[in-house]
């Protein structure tokens, strides 16, 4: 990507040339700086004179808990929100933008945590999407497909169909596309909201390879990220937020020791805060039985069982089929072949069955599939058991707004005020309430997809401990994760998915992080004669899979890296017996 050249450009370029830091190290010129930002909504004051400055060409992260006011910069920035009081200085002199579109063509591109796609466009119509490719009021087809191929050749996914529509495509494509979005724009700082949050090991290491090329382009890169190893990877300096203030600026991000970062993010020294490790023993007949469950194109063959108490973590690559397998046994997704049975019951694959047998999910896009943006947060926590709510045609809200409230101190909703609409919290809290929800009714099985997705340091040792302790009171615990740390550290026996099979089984105190990533990688431990025998593979799987997956390795890639092949998608999962609502993804207001 060249950066922009036109006159006005020039002009605005007047930035100093490097001087010393303080630290000794030779800075780049400043791109952005900002001084003393506050910004206040009703009732909560987001930003408390937050100080920020950036410099051309390197990657600059931003952490923080949620609510720590981290989305709502990031709005001021994106000229989402005008900052009630502060300087923002942008190529060197003061800068004030009306509107996103302002910011955009300043050369500010925002790819958010939650993705903004039109889901019923092409690929390449979003990836064009505000700047489309026309000549004489008609857009050009060809060239925006030629163009959007090129742009996604950049990021390193060549696999991903340009006319393809965008709700066809699994959740780490879309993420691509979003990226591709932005660098569509002649950028000079592109701002990146979490965005490895649904991507895969190989794909993060794509990632850092684009911001590479980008910096060394003198593109600078706002980096936010609650994976602190990412940001000692990718970061050059960090700055934390806490309560709407700034905690701390310029961090080296590769020498700032963990305990500091968190400690200033929380007040706390630790990353991971799991329960202390219990020594589960399921005795009785299981809770749930899964028996040759099989989807075509996603998953086949799986069979599992899960006991009262039990925490079942399942580790696996993006693409892998984890998320759709939770979906088929919540009923949103109907198998091919194979039968969930629950206590002893048969279902009949619908989500209606699913939850009337005790079974609840939260789902990976808590915005679009679980949530209700537009309510308060006491209707979102009682949407599933909203039959004891109501009498005679009437709903209680009093009762409704008790007992929510009750499930949002457990948790330690915030903001706690159970009236404010849920679009107007931070991504953890959002998760608080997804999960919370489950809290209220006679739930014998939850099943959680990426669970802690975006959400701080903080708020996870808050939602481990929630797990825990509804496993301990007798919750059977499905959980998929793509942080192989927390699957270890959750659950009491661990499920290694891959290329939509179950290839090992083992007690998470049987495994540690190097295994299991070998495993879900087809790392080293996977090859060479007898490695299936020594890590105690499932018979049945390993032997078709030695027989029968050598050339789907190569040949379905793009499913391996979360993409669907060029046929017709499956069914999307029903969203409204979730507690889902197809509503526009709007961002919080306030984080």
């Amino acid at each position: 990507m060249t950066p922009p050249q036109s006159s006005d450009s020039r002009k605005a370029a007047t930035t100093p040339p490097a001087v010393q830091s303080s630290d000794g190290r030779a800075t780049a010129p400043e791109l952005l700086r900002l001084t003393g930002i506050v910004k206040t909504f009703p009732g909560v004051r987001a930003l408390d004179g937050v100080d920020l400055d950036i410099e051309e060409g390197k990657v600059h992260c931003l952490a923080g808990q949620n609510g720590a006011g981290k989305s709502t910069l990031i709005k001021v920035l994106a000229g989402v929100h005008k900052p009630d009081a502060g300087e923002i200085v942008w190529r060197g002199e003061p800068i004030s933008f009306a509107s996103p579109q302002a910011a955009m063509k300043a050369g500010i591109a925002t790819i958010y945590q939650e993705l903004d796609l039109v889901e019923d466009l092409t690929v390449a119509d979003n990836i064009f999407l505000g700047h489309e490719q026309s000549a004489g009021g008609f857009v050009q087809r060809l060239r925006t497909r030629r163009d959007a191929a090129a742009v996604l050749a950049r990021l390193g996914h060549t696999e991903i169909p340009v006319t393809r529509p965008v709700r066809r495509l699994p959740a780490a494509a879309k993420q691509i596309v979003s990226m591709a979005r932005a660098l569509s724009r002649e950028a000079r700082l592109l701002i990146m909201d979490e965005p490895s949050a649904v991507l895969a090991h190989d794909e993060v290491a794509n990632l850092f390879r684009i911001i590479r090329e980008l910096t060394a382009q003198g593109i600078a890169v706002l980096y936010i990220s609650h994976r602190l190893d990412e940001i000692r990877q990718i970061g050059d300096r960090v700055t934390v937020l806490r309560d709407g203030r700034t905690s701390a600026v310029n961090l080296p991000a590769t020498t700032t020791p963990t305990r500091e970062l968190v400690n200033r993010m929380t007040g706390r020294n630790i990353e991971y805060v799991f329960p202390p490790q219990r020594d589960y023993r399921p005795s009785g007949e299981p809770l749930l039985q899964v028996n040759g469950l099989g989807r075509a194109g996603e998953f086949t063959d799986i069979s599992l069982q899960v006991h009262r108490g039990e925490i079942v973590g399942i580790a696996g690559l993006v693409g892998s089929g984890r998320s759709e397998l939770l979906e088929t046994i919540y009923g949103a997704r109907r198998p091919n072949a194979g039968s969930v049975t629950m206590s002893g019951r048969t279902l009949r694959g619908s989500v209606g069955s699913a939850v009337r047998a005790g079974i609840g999910m939260a789902p990976e896009e808590r915005k679009s599939q679980a949530l209700l943006l537009g309510e308060a947060v006491y209707r979102n926590v009682t949407l599933a058991t909203f039959g004891r709510f109501s009498h005679a045609g009437f709903t209680d809200a009093g009762a409704e707004r008790t007992e929510a409230g009750r499930i949002a101190r457990s948790l330690h909703l915030v903001p706690a005020d159970v009236r404010r609409q849920v679009r107007t919290l931070s991504g953890g809290n959002q998760q608080k309430v997804v999960v919370g929800r489950w809290l209220l009714g006679d739930t014998k099985l939850l099943l959680l997809d990426e669970p802690t997705r975006g959400v701080d340091v903080g708020a996870r040792a808050e939602l481990y401990g929630v797990i825990r302790k509804l496993a301990d009171d007798g919750v059977g615990v499905l959980l998929v994760s793509s942080e192989v740390p927390e699957v270890l550290g959750l659950a009491d026996r661990v499920l290694v998915m891959r290329e939509g099979r179950l290839i090992h089984e083992a007690p998470a105190a049987d495994l540690d992080e190097t295994t299991v990533l070998d495993l879900v990688m087809s790392g080293s431990l996977l090859e060479g004669p007898g490695a299936l025998d020594a890590l105690n593979v499932i018979p049945e799987v390993s032997a078709d899979h030695d027989a029968t997956d050598h050339d789907a390795t190569e040949h379905d890639a793009p499913q391996d890296r979360g993409h669907t092949p060029d046929h017709d998608a499956p069914d999307q999962p029903e969203a409204a017996q979730t507690g889902a609502a197809r509503t526009d993804n709007a961002k919080g207001d306030a984080e």
